[in-house]
Order: structure tokens, then sequence, then C-alpha cells
């Protein structure tokens, strides 16, 4: 979800920006969050199709908590995977 509050991403934009996530794992993740309304999936009618996900009001309201996870290692000096 990190990546979406960047703005919208197709998925494999996320799925690249995700490394050593699975497709399926991702696509049911992201169906999960579309489920409970944290993330949006538009799809264009296009040739070929194109599908953005991206974070409606109630995933953008979560950006202070996924901002403060993101920084949590480095006030508590946990390093970072490389």
């Amino acid at each position: 979800m990190r990546e979406l509050l960047h703005g919208p991403h197709r998925f494999n934009q996320l799925r690249e920006a995700l490394p050593g996530i699975s497709p399926h794992t991702l696509a049911s993740r992201l169906r999960q969050f579309e489920r409970h309304g944290i993330v949006i999936r538009t799809t264009y009618a296009e040739i070929p199709p194109r599908v953005e996900y991206a974070l409606p009001p109630l995933g953008e309201g979560l950006r202070d908590v996924l901002e403060a996870m993101g920084t949590w290692p480095w006030r508590c000096r946990i390093p970072r995977p490389t």
C-alpha cells in the first residue's frame, strides 16, 4: 500500500516495487484491500486493457500509519533489509 501513497500504479509497477512478493500473493492482497474499500481498482476500456490501483479517501486515511511504520525501524535502530 505504501507505493500507492505516491499515486495510482499498475499491477506490474507494484510488483516491481515489491521484490520478493509473488504475483499471486500481490493479486490476493489487492483484492482483499479492494473488498475492504482501502484500494480502488480502475479498469480502462482500452486494448490491451489497462488496470490501475489507487487509494480512495479511506486508504489515504492510513497515510500517517504507513509513514510511521516506514520510519519506525530508523527510530529503533533496526537495520533495513537490503
